[in-house]
């Protein structure tokens, strides 16, 4: 292995590899980071136990927990009365609806489950994994509070099974003598007392000693199965030996068993008619001529067989549904009923009655919760010998098992009681037994205790599971505030998560309705099914490299049917709940995407978000956007120090001020050097960069780029940055500091190219002055005007950038301002005019000011200015050439200063110049031509100079004024030579540049004036030389423009429209 010796300390051996693999711990990623986290914290501690290896095969550890979990509470107490209302049909349509969804369900389980080592943590693991901490914290929450309700839903189930099946004279409220809401009331009352006492009861057992509710749960089972199986035997027994449970029927109407004794109003005793007791509960005497209720006295009593039999043919008359309204009678179809419809019905008290408003959408809310429990196997999966195995098969038989039950179940039922008795849900009419029980063999007493130790149970594993997975979402340390509760006892267990538990299962026993808690914990369960079908889904259609599932028996169609399912049995069950639902998912979501912890688990969403990223870059990619669409995508150019620290952090506030366009913003730098020995100092430019944008809420990317110089690594920044149709159109760069002093040449140097790079390439420039002095994200403006000064059209970049910033709260309370430049031959009334009207049409408030500016004499101290520039720009250009150059350099402005002659005719002396230059200028190299423009050539690149001045417009009149004006350089010759020993005179200089100057100081002194008060000046920024002898002149005439005011941004266009009026 000699030829892999130097890759040995980042490329481990595969035999250490696979050792590692071998040795892999069952414990999921929170889990895992927890436990490390406490062994640094507290130090070595004492050698733990050999963790035993898991043992559990697929019977053991997934197909009987799932049978346990998904049989329960409903089919003992409600199946029945599901079958009654609904008729056969319309609940083996619920049965099959909602077991297809949990089939489904658990095939998409499957695919995922044996996609890899699942640890520890089962479904909130699966999901939380595939779809991504936002989609996986929000569904762990629902899944949590799924579970979290079905403990109430089960306490509520044992509590109904205790107080009216077992021992009814428990009851503290009592029910005997009351009616209608007085009963339901009662009832209620002493379902919340006894399940306050046995939720507390429970929760002192999962505290004390979680490893006896685990012993137990086959114990449970046991009961569970035991139950099943004697209904199926009651079920064969009624074809041989229907069973005797007589229920009496007044007219139609079934009769509660406790009003009566025989089911007859008078009976023959020793030859004597003697009155029943059904006589003497709806007769106000003993006595035959008694005055009795006007339908017992229309209607014959009629005793029908309960359970008739499986070979009856009861099954035609149960086909069909009975919905019933609250306080309707249960009524026996097929028989007659004389009923008097002007008079109401009294002594309701005796009948059986409707005790809720049955319809189709609510029994499928109350029956879900009986389909799932399907998580259990997956729930356990760290304990399994081989998960990826014994999870698909234990579910799906599972599953599989449990549809058949119920499925025949619901046929059983509908083919062996009768309707009225199914309808009775608390078994009011057949002596107060539980109506599954009737039909039971060898007593009903099997299925009361079985139910009533099966919830027990159920309830116990609710209460086990739900803090577990708390604790399990709590420790992944995606949602702060729940991260109390990821403590816990010395052993782990999680008595802050059990507590929270049991306040929330509370508030389940306080509604006390088995009926309205049901259809609760359905939509969280149901929310929490759609998302592993979507999970699965998701990986299917974006066939990510790492999706290879053992379990083949799997496709995104069935994904996408169970999520359909899903989502339309939610809104099925409860459109009001599956909204407040989606509502708590929604918020927690949110909640994790803004403060929760970054986390990068290698999820779908991830993968679908560069999916859709990459079909929208294609779509960017058909054209430019049009003007409507058009924002500024801005590219931030800082410079780093050499601790990789950023040097201009406001440009950065700045940027994110102008993003109420919402565009793309991307950061970038440049670092010197090579990148194979500059990379580390890249890095730390990067994470500098990343800080900065976080500390300035700047949403958008970084980028460094390393260069052997800072010059071509800021053009390699505009070339490249962006990606196909998402790149920046807008470049913001800040003014070079101190670029008249020496050291700080190059600098002035690389902004000049800069300027001209993003002119080639139709990208708009943003050049903020003083950025020191800009407001940061905190800061806040009470009044204050935003200037714009609008002197060339730059297709609107001046009219929308204060429209940007006015949208964020920093610059919210200024005004905005819009000047604009007049000349002589202007009409400064209708241009007032039309500039009101044409803000009107893009939609913009602001006042206009037009602002003339006549073409006046050009003064001394401007001529004074202008030769100072270019004794500076003298020196500047002698500083950086060759000494042939030099030569060259001194025998051209020799040659310039002996052809000169005083001006007695200014466009004359400016001809014969302008061939003076052109002379000079064929001299010189290409690459350092002088700037020289002509009259005409100077309009496109300074629109504002007059286009012809009048030939007095260059001379200046007062000698006196003239000396008055001169500087301190121009009055003492000797202190105007430069390095070459010469004099300038203001007649050798440029024209066009003492033009620009002049425009420079008149536009500076009209700013001042008006805008000097201002909180921000914008301002149309001249174009820059073409020649690049000319670049100091340049940053003079910029420097004079903008002298004298604090904030100043300069603006240049990117050569399109912007901004449009049309809708």
């Amino acid at each position: 292995m000699a030829l892999f010796e130097e890759e040995m300390d980042t490329s481990p051996m595969v035999s250490s590899l696979l050792s590692s693999l071998a040795n892999y711990s069952n414990l999921p990623t929170g889990s895992k980071e927890h436990e490390e986290a406490e062994n640094n914290e507290e130090g070595a501690r004492p050698s733990k136990k050999p963790v035993k290896a898991p043992q559990l095969g697929t019977l053991m550890g997934v197909y009987l927990p799932c049978i346990q979990n998904i049989f329960g509470v409903i089919l003992f107490l409600r199946m029945t009365w599901m079958v009654g209302v609904g008729g056969v049909f319309g609940s083996f349509i619920i049965v099959f609806m909602c077991c297809s969804t949990t089939m489904l369900t658990a095939i998409s389980m499957s695919a995922i489950a044996t996609n890899g080592v699942v640890p520890a943590g089962g479904s909130y693991y699966m999901i939380s994994r595939s779809l991504g901490p936002e989609f996986g914290g929000a569904v762990g929450i629902c899944f949590y509070l799924g579970t979290t309700f079905a403990g109430a839903m089960y306490i509520l189930g044992c509590i109904e099974i205790l107080l009216i099946y077992i021992i009814p004279q428990a009851a503290i409220f009592k029910i005997e003598g009351l009616e209608g809401q007085e009963a339901e009331l009662a009832l209620l009352n002493n379902m919340r007392v006894y399940g306050t006492i046995v939720l507390s009861f429970m929760v002192l057992v999962v505290f004390v000693g979680v490893r006896y509710v685990n012993k137990l749960a086959l114990v449970f089972l046991a009961c569970v199965i035991l139950s099943i199986v004697a209904v199926y035997a009651g079920v064969i027994k009624t074809a041989i030996d229907p069973p005797v449970f007589p229920v009496c029927v007044l007219g139609n109407r079934t009769l509660l068993s406790k009003g009566y004794d025989v089911c007859a109003k008078v009976v023959e005793i020793d030859n004597e008619t003697v009155t029943t007791k059904l006589w003497r509960t709806f007769c106000d005497s003993e006595t035959l001529n008694a005055t009795c209720d006007e339908y017992f006295t229309n209607n014959n009593v009629t005793e029908i067989q309960g359970i008739p039999g499986v070979s009856s043919g009861i099954l035609a008359e149960n086909l069909f549904g009975n919905y019933l309204e609250k306080g309707m009678f249960l009524e026996k179809r097929g028989l007659a009923s004389v009923v008097n419809t002007d008079n109401p019905p009294t002594s309701t008290n005796r009948y059986v009655l409707a005790d809720i408003t049955s319809f189709f959408t609510l029994l499928v809310g109350i029956y879900f919760p009986s389909v799932t429990g399907i998580m259990a196997g997956s729930n356990r999966s760290g304990d399994l010998r081989d998960a990826q195995k014994s999870i698909p098969i234990g579910t799906i038989a599972a599953i599989t098992t449990t549809s058949i039950v119920y499925m025949s179940t619901v046929v059983l039922f509908g083919a062996c009681i009768e309707g009225v008795v199914l309808r009775d849900k608390f078994g009011e009419g057949v002596n107060g037994n539980l109506v599954i029980g009737t039909l039971a063999w060898p007593s009903p007493w099997v299925i009361v205790f079985g139910s009533f130790f099966s919830t027990c149970g159920a309830g116990l594993q609710s209460l086990t599971g739900a803090p577990r997975l708390l604790q399990a979402i709590s420790r992944d340390g995606i949602i702060p505030f729940l991260r109390v509760f990821g403590h816990g006892k010395a052993n782990g267990e999680p008595t802050w998560a059990l507590l929270l538990t049991a306040c929330i299962c509370e508030i389940g026993i306080i509604i006390a309705s088995l009926d309205a808690v049901a259809p609760i914990l359905s939509m969280f369960f149901l929310m929490c099914y759609m998302f592993v079908n979507l999970a699965c889904a998701l990986q299917t259609l974006l066939r990510t490299p790492n999706w290879r599932p053992r379990f083949k028996f799997y496709h995104w169609a069935l994904s996408f049917l169970g999520m359909s399912l899903c989502l339309s049995l939610m809104f099925i069950c409860s459109w009001y709940y599956a909204i407040i639902a989606m509502g708590i998912a929604t918020c927690i979501y949110k909640y994790i995407e803004f403060c929760g912890a970054e986390k990068e688990w290698g999820d779908g969403i991830r993968g679908i978000s560069l999916s859709a990223a990459r079909f929208a870059l294609m779509r960017l990619e058909e054209g430019p956007p049009h003007t409507k669409n058009w924002r500024p995508q801005i590219l931030v150019l800082v410079s780093v120090d050499e601790e990789q620290n950023v040097e201009q952090p406001r440009l950065l506030s700045l940027a994110n001020q102008l993003k109420a366009g919402k565009g793309l913003t991307i950061v970038g730098t440049s670092v010197q050097g090579t990148f194979l020995d500059n990379y580390t100092e890249a890095q730390r430019a990067d994470q500098s960069l990343r800080k900065l944008m976080e500390t300035e809420k700047v949403k958008g990317f970084s980028q460094v780029v390393i260069s052997s110089n800072l010059r071509d690594g800021t053009s390699h920044l505009i070339q490249v940055g962006g990606l196909g149709g998402l790149k920046h159109n807008t470049v913001l760069v800040s003014w070079p500091r101190n670029w008249k002093q020496p050291e700080y040449h190059q600098q002035f140097r690389n902004f000049i190219e800069m300027v001209r790079e993003t002119t080639v390439a139709s990208l708009a420039l943003l050049v903020p002055k003083n950025i020191s002095s800009y407001p940061s994200n905190g800061e806040r403006f009470t009044e204050g005007h935003i200037d714009v000064w609008w002197i060339v059209h730059d297709g609107g970049m001046l009219m929308l950038l204060p429209f940007l910033l006015r949208q964020h709260k920093v610059w919210r309370k200024c005004k905005m301002r819009i000047f604009t430049v007049a000349q002589m031959d202007d009409n400064s009334i209708q241009m007032k005019k039309d500039l009101i009207t044409f803000l009107y049409h893009l939609r913009i408030e602001a006042a206009v000011e037009v602002v003339e500016m006549h073409d006046g004499d050009i003064s001394a101290y401007t001529y004074e200015k202008t030769l100072v520039m270019e004794q500076r720009s003298q020196i500047l250009k002698q500083m950086h050439l060759t000494k042939n150059e030099k030569e060259r350099e001194i025998q051209s402005i020799t040659d310039s200063s002996r052809g000169s002659i005083r001006r007695k005719n200014p466009s004359a002396s400016r001809s014969r110049h302008s061939v003076d230059e052109a002379a000079s200028v064929a001299e010189q190299p290409e690459d350092e031509v002088q700037l020289i423009h002509s009259k005409n050539a100077s309009a496109p690149t300074s629109p504002t100079s007059p286009t012809s001045p009048t030939s007095g417009a260059a001379t200046w009149t007062d000698n006196t004024g003239a000396e008055k004006g001169k500087t301190p350089l121009a009055a003492n010759p000797e202190a105007g030579k430069d390095l070459f020993n010469m004099k300038p005179e203001w007649e050798n200089l440029s024209q066009v540049d003492v033009r620009r100057m002049h425009t420079a100081m008149r536009l500076n002194e009209i700013i001042i004036k008006k805008s000097k008060e201002a909180k921000l000046v914008l301002l149309n920024m001249p174009g820059p030389p073409k020649n690049r002898m000319g670049n100091e002149n340049y940053m003079e005439f910029l420097e004079v423009l903008t002298e004298g005011l604090n904030r100043v941004l300069l603006v240049r266009g990117g050569g399109r429209e912007v901004i449009t009026i049309y809708s």
